[in-house]
């Protein structure tokens, strides 16, 4: 079970990595998305889904069936923290579509001014 949940986690990265390096802003976001999920299911795969030794120091030998409360933790803190990143960057999208119209990342660089660059005013 534990091979098939590698795996399942590495198809995921395979897929963020692919999302990510596309120049679409909204496939760079669903990558980001993507890559979270990978990343948490990765933690939750090492901490080993079935164990044999019980994970808390001390608790009784026939607790065997308990889970491992460190990646859950872990993967709990992640998901916060990634779902407060998505709506960041979900915000950012919106305002760089809305600015520029355009979803291409390499449009929007060209679309940026060539200034020379100037030496500070107090220089």
């Amino acid at each position: 079970m534990n091979v098939a949940f590698a795996l399942l986690a590495g198809a995921f990265l395979a897929a963020a990595i692919f999302l990510l390096l596309s120049r679409s802003l909204v496939r760079v976001l669903l990558g980001l998305v993507v890559l979270g999920n990978a990343i948490n299911l990765l933690i939750l795969v090492a901490g080993r889904l079935s164990s044999v030794t019980p994970p808390i120091l001390g608790a009784p030998a026939a607790a065997h069936g308990v889970a491992n409360p460190l990646p859950q933790a872990l993967i709990l803190t992640a998901i916060v923290i990634g779902f407060g990143l998505v709506t960041f960057m979900i915000v950012l999208v919106w305002r760089a579509l809305g600015a520029s119209g355009i979803d291409d990342s390499d449009a929007m660089r060209l679309a940026e001014p060539d200034l020379p660059p100037t030496a500070p005013a107090d220089y």
